[in-house]
């Protein structure tokens, strides 16, 4: 027996050589045979030990947020889906605009007049051609409103390539209205084609010029100073800059007690009860156009020019409900939120009887955190006239329903009424002694030490003239 079968019986060397392996001997072949080659014995697989498992990294607390905002988002988007229901696509075909010939070149435009007793939700839209100026101003809280002629107002939104803002976004439909009679003219501006803008401002130029002031939703921040940019990126001289009525701002200071943002679509819905269906989710809006660009049919954007008519009509009617309810300072049946907002707006306004009117009806409609508020306002404007009593009254009712978060502030006020306008110094210095988080501690203990001050010398005075 030769070295290698011995090294194999002992399972040290395997067939060629290699180590490990322990195949049987081959059994003799019988003489004139071919013996079959012997069976090959495959060595059974390593068994693997597994890896111990690594420590599960802590996710950057970033990125969770992020994950829980972009689930909020979608849950969002199907309630809001769910609330719409099914929606009809559009038919197949053209986009309907027309093209029209002008003196500074071809624009695309649709178009349609709204009859004088056309609602959008609850509100007539030729409402707002009732507005006073000098109430609008100060719903504003700008002065130079005060002498707009709003029969000639002009309401402006735009649907663009992006929300950034900058030099790349551009603006694909330039949506105007304004009223002829009590009519309203809806008039949108179409971009068939990245770099034909110029004839689109132009357009739009030349009705600015003939309009006394532009009411937008947040157009002093976008949209205006968009197309601002385009005028000077397409070397059109720019129209001459209008007074601006921006109702984002006003919504934001009516409303803000109600807790629901201020989006415009919340608004519609909550304030004009009106719902759109198969509307258009405007983070959509900038890809339908670039399909369009790219050769998609002329109807996936016709949803587009739908959603921004709406938000025309929406303007014209939010204008019209606003000043209307500003106009009747506290009427029966409305929402006391958007009574104590009014009321901070007539306040800023320095229209203090209206301010007043609002926070009492607003009291009256709430005895919860709103009324609270709403009580705290009338004592400060009852306190501005001298009438200490009542405002002293209208705060012990504000505590009587405080929250806790509340009383603080309610106390301290009581506090300097008692001390400077009542001459009451045991409440005052009992109420000082409760104003903790409203005031700052090296504050509140000067207060508190001259209240103690103050009544040590009166009970002396008081002691002598006794003793006499």
């Amino acid at each position: 027996m030769d070295l290698k079968r011995k090294l194999a019986r002992l399972g040290g060397i395997g067939p060629g050589g290699k180590p490990g392996a322990k195949p049987s001997p081959a059994p003799e072949a019988p003489a004139g045979e071919v013996s079959a080659a012997p069976p090959v014995e495959v060595p059974p697989a390593p068994v693997e030990t597994p890896a111990p498992a690594e420590p599960r990294k802590e996710l950057d607390p970033r990125v969770v947020a992020l994950r829980r905002m972009l689930g909020d988002w979608a849950e969002r988007q199907g309630a809001a889906v769910a609330r719409r229901g099914p929606s009809q696509a559009p038919r197949p075909g053209p986009l309907p605009v027309e093209s029209r010939t002008t003196p500074h070149g071809l624009i695309h435009v649709a178009e349609r007049v709204l009859s004088p007793d056309h609602q959008h939700g609850n509100a007539p839209l030729a409402e707002a051609l009732d507005v006073e100026s000098p109430l609008v101003a100060s719903l504003a809280l700008q002065p130079g409103l005060a002498g707009v002629d709003f029969q000639r107002m002009l309401f402006l939104d735009t649907e663009t390539t992006g929300l950034a803002g900058g030099t790349g976004t551009v603006p694909f439909l330039v949506g105007l209205a304004w009223f002829e009679g009590r009519s309203l003219r809806v008039h949108q501006l179409f971009l068939n084609k990245l770099g034909e803008e110029a004839p689109m401002l132009r357009a739009l130029a030349g009705r600015m010029a003939e309009s006394s002031c532009l009411v937008t939703f947040n157009g002093k921040s976008f949209d205006w100073p968009l197309l601002r940019t385009r005028f000077v990126l397409n070397r059109v001289a720019p129209p001459a800059d209008l007074p601006h009525l921006d109702l984002l701002h006003c919504a934001r200071r009516v409303f803000k007690y109600r807790g629901s943002g201020t989006r415009l679509v919340h608004l519609e819905e909550q304030v004009l009860g009106y719902h759109r269906v198969g509307d258009v989710d405007g983070s959509l809006i900038p890809d339908l156009y670039f399909r369009f660009l790219r050769g998609a049919d002329g109807s996936a954007l016709t949803p587009v020019l739908e959603h921004n008519a709406n938000d025309l009509l929406l303007l014209a009617a939010l204008l019209g409900v606003l000043v209307r309810r500003f106009r009747a300072s506290g009427a029966e049946g409305e929402d006391p939120r958007d009574l104590l907002g009014f009321a901070g707006v007539a306040l800023r306004a320095r229209d203090y009887e209206r301010a007043h009117a609002f926070a009492r009806a607003a009291a009256a409609g709430d005895s919860g955190a709103v009324g609270t508020e709403a009580l705290a306002l009338a004592s400060r404007l009852s306190r501005r006239v001298g009438d200490d009593r009542t405002a002293v009254a209208n705060l012990q009712r504000a505590l009587a329903s405080a929250r806790a978060d509340q009383a603080a502030p309610l106390h301290l006020s009581l506090a300097k009424l008692y001390e400077h306008g009542l001459k009451d110094l045991p409440r005052a210095l009992h109420h000082a002694q409760l104003a903790a988080p409203a005031e700052s501690a090296d504050a509140l203990r000067r207060r508190v030490e001259r209240l103690e001050r103050k009544l040590s010398r009166v009970s002396r005075e008081y002691a002598l003239d006794f003793s006499k």
